[in-house]
């Protein structure tokens, strides 16, 4: 990432990607500082670690794969929250929030989320507590626009996609510009491009708002690596002072 006039590539930040695992043998992967486990809930409501991280469903590994086109030099931390289903529940993606924080990941992904209410406040004082140690937290909107958590959270940084939006730019919508009831819960958010990357650096298949996610979470670890004395919040503001600011004929789908 070019910034001020220099490239950056995430070198010395840790990124933290919550999903369903990750395999090392993808060759877009290829010599990357990669780690990590899994969790599941216990019957006791406690959080179980394995060493076992494998992706069961190739989800995870795409999103890797897309924050380190993005952020080549970031050391991948995969916290495995999903099987082979992509089934998961809001606990598992509070513990994966609080264990990201933890192990010291400044940038923590979560190209995932909930839409079950009654798990915000969880998954808000989590997050609050992420941020409160310097983390930026990413998460993925809702595809049709619909409320979603922890991507809805104020303490979250949100973000949707497009198809027209180009690889190389990306969009802020403030919400004092663009009102709720004109753009509902796409107030507020980043918009990006959402295209996988293939082994040979291309735009691949569109996936939307988990890819966007993905990428802009490397764009956090650059600025970062830019800006090593900044906090959280004023990454945050960098990235929307980098951002375009689109007009609503753009659509959102």
């Amino acid at each position: 990432m070019r910034f001020r006039g220099q490239e950056y590539s995430g070198r010395g930040q840790t990124v933290a990607i919550i999903d369903s695992g990750v395999n090392p043998a993808d060759p877009r992967l290829a010599g990357a500082d990669l780690a990590g486990f899994s969790i599941t809930m216990g019957a006791t409501s406690h959080v179980l670690m394995a060493a076992d991280f494998a992706d069961e469903h190739g989800h995870g590994t795409e999103i890797a794969a897309a924050v380190r086109a993005a952020a080549p030099g970031a050391r991948l931390v995969c916290i495995k929250i999903m099987d082979a289903k992509l089934r998961t529940t809001a606990d598992l993606m509070a513990a994966g929030i609080e264990l990201a924080t933890r192990h010291g990941a400044k940038v923590i992904n979560l190209s995932l989320g909930s839409t079950n209410m009654g798990k915000a406040l969880l998954l808000r004082e989590t997050t609050a507590m992420a941020v409160e140690a310097g983390a930026v937290v990413l998460a993925a909107a809702h595809p049709k626009g619909e409320p979603a958590y922890p991507a809805d959270l104020p303490e979250t940084v949100g973000v949707a996609s497009h198809r027209d939006c180009p690889a190389e730019k990306f969009y802020y919508f403030p919400p004092h510009r663009f009102p709720a009831k004109q753009w509902g819960t796409l107030t507020g958010k980043f918009l990006a491009h959402g295209y996988t990357v293939t082994s040979t650096g291309e735009r691949g298949v569109y996936k939307g708002s988990e890819i966007a996610c993905a990428l802009l979470a490397g764009r956090a670890a650059c600025l970062f690596e830019a800006m090593p004395n900044e906090s959280a919040p004023a990454i945050v503001e960098v990235l929307r002072q980098a951002a375009l600011t689109p007009v609503p004929e753009i659509g959102y789908a």
